[in-house]
């Protein structure tokens, strides 16, 4: 299936804390898959989130692999997949 590049925030957002895969290309060119989810809380420190804001493309993600917190640019973003569902970015 294909989904819209503009839509892909919001059905990431819709399925809320579960797992999700992405694939995307890093700012060095190379591609990477990752496994993440939105709402973990376990190592927030306060503060307020400066990058995740509405006119951005950016999305505050766990990765479940590293343990850490990343930040996904829904620009690069080229896979996702979401409840056993492949969607391409287009």
């Amino acid at each position: 299936m294909e989904i819209a590049r503009e839509n892909v925030k919001t059905k990431i957002k819709a399925q809320g804390n579960k797992l999700f895969s992405a694939t995307f290309v890093k700012v060095n060119g190379q591609e990477r898959k990752m496994i993440c989810r939105l709402g973990v809380k376990k190592n927030l420190r306060g503060g307020q989130n400066k990058v995740e804001t509405e006119d951005r493309s950016y999305l505050t993600v766990f990765d479940m692999q590293k343990s850490a917190y990343r930040t996904l640019n829904l620009r690069t973003l080229k896979e996702i997949k979401l409840s056993g569902t492949n969607y391409k970015v287009v």
